[in-house]
């Protein structure tokens, strides 16, 4: 999945919806988000990616980030998720592994 622009409460209700109907189904999916194209993500949208993850984790499966910018990297490691999250530098790098 690919995200673009901000995450904020703005947008977050879509993002939200978008990654509901991937793990709906209950079964195992290992979920590449490519944050490549995300110029800011608020706590909101940091928020909804935990619950996805949390949801993904809970049926047997992932949800990884791709490729974040150094804002929204930064936000990662200042709130300890990049231990959470698998994070890698690429979208092919994740879906490689």
């Amino acid at each position: 999945m690919s995200v673009q622009g901000e995450i904020d409460l703005y947008t977050v209700p879509r993002l939200q919806r978008e990654l509901a109907s991937v793990l709906s189904a209950g079964e195992p999916v290992r979920l590449v988000v490519d944050l490549s194209g995300v110029d800011f993500c608020d706590s909101t949208g940091v928020n909804v990616l935990l619950a996805a993850h949390r949801q993904s984790r809970e049926a047997g499966g992932d949800l990884e980030l791709a490729a974040p910018r150094p804002a929204v990297r930064k936000i990662l490691q200042v709130t300890g998720l990049e231990t959470v999250f698998t994070v890698t530098d690429s979208p092919a790098q994740a879906v490689g592994s």
